[in-house]
């Protein structure tokens, strides 16, 4: 049995893919982590397809010079509208969020319908409905744009907040009288809210988090290709940011259910031109 102890990197349009961090450090306990976090560039929902390919790439390339061994798409714009791009650039294994949250999606479902709630740039992008539909043709699938959630988690605000009460109950309202089997949780973001959308859409939906199954794929990635570290322990995480590091440390504990220790800010120049450090 073969063993690789490279790391995995992790990237995002900022802190929300720290959800899917927390999900691998709880199934990949002894493996190590690289996350670059774009917060100079910040949020990706609302830009361009072409924009947030181009993002990606760098992104890409930034966590390139770890030699990393699987490199996870952590942010659900981005596995949106670059993934087939980036599976093709790259030689690296490269796994997205919006796949695993569909396949586990058709599973629970039974066939009947499925909500997603995502960004305007991952729904634009009918990206979930494509992949589940490449999994289950014809089922039925209905997307809302939830952009206000991402403000909310990133000012504090938890799931019992009024406001984000508010937001839930005007959001998923439509979605709920749809009566889906299912609603994806298709942004990073908001499982951190997952009470408050819990509540709205009322429990006859089953609620699927990308974070979840996305590091469950990563798994079963890694032992299909005898590439999980020999290590035992706990494994290590180091975070790049492109911007404003101390408010990565003080948000991204929220996300990631303990403190951020290790970030590193890392200049445009440094960031474009390939001048830093490895870990």
């Amino acid at each position: 049995m073969g063993h690789d102890n490279r790391c995995i990197g992790v990237f995002d349009s900022g802190i929300g893919g720290l959800t899917v961090v927390r999900e691998l450090q709880r199934r990949l306990p002894s493996e190590t982590v690289v996350y670059f976090g774009d917060t100079a560039r910040v949020p990706y929902g609302i830009k361009s397809i072409q924009a947030v390919t181009a993002f990606a790439r760098q992104d890409c390339e930034f966590l390139l010079r770890f030699d990393p061994k699987l490199i996870v798409v952590a942010c659900n714009t981005a596995s949106a509208a670059a993934i087939d791009d980036l599976e093709q650039r790259y030689d690296v294994p490269i796994c997205g969020v919006v796949r695993p949250g569909a396949m586990e999606a058709v599973r629970a479902s039974g066939g009947r319908p499925i909500a997603v709630i995502a960004t305007e740039a991952t729904v634009n992008s009918d990206a979930y409905r494509r992949a589940i539909h490449a999994v289950r043709p014809g089922i039925i699938v209905h997307q809302r744009a939830c952009p206000l959630f991402v403000g909310a988690v990133e000012e504090g605000r938890s799931a019992d907040d009024p406001i984000v009460e508010a937001l839930a109950a005007d959001y998923l309202g439509p979605l709920r009288l749809l009566q889906p089997a299912v609603l994806v949780l298709g942004c990073t973001h908001y499982p951190l809210l997952r009470p408050a959308i819990a509540r709205a859409i009322g429990p006859a939906a089953a609620l699927v988090d990308s974070a979840e199954q996305t590091a469950a794929t990563v798994a079963a990635i890694l032992e299909r290709r005898h590439a999980l570290t020999d290590r035992s322990g706990a494994g290590g995480l180091t975070c790049y940011v492109s911007d404003n590091p101390q408010r990565f440390r003080e948000v991204g504990q929220r996300f990631l259910g303990h403190s951020v220790v290790d970030v590193t800010w890392v200049s445009p120049e440094e960031f474009l031109a390939g001048e830093v450090h490895t870990v």
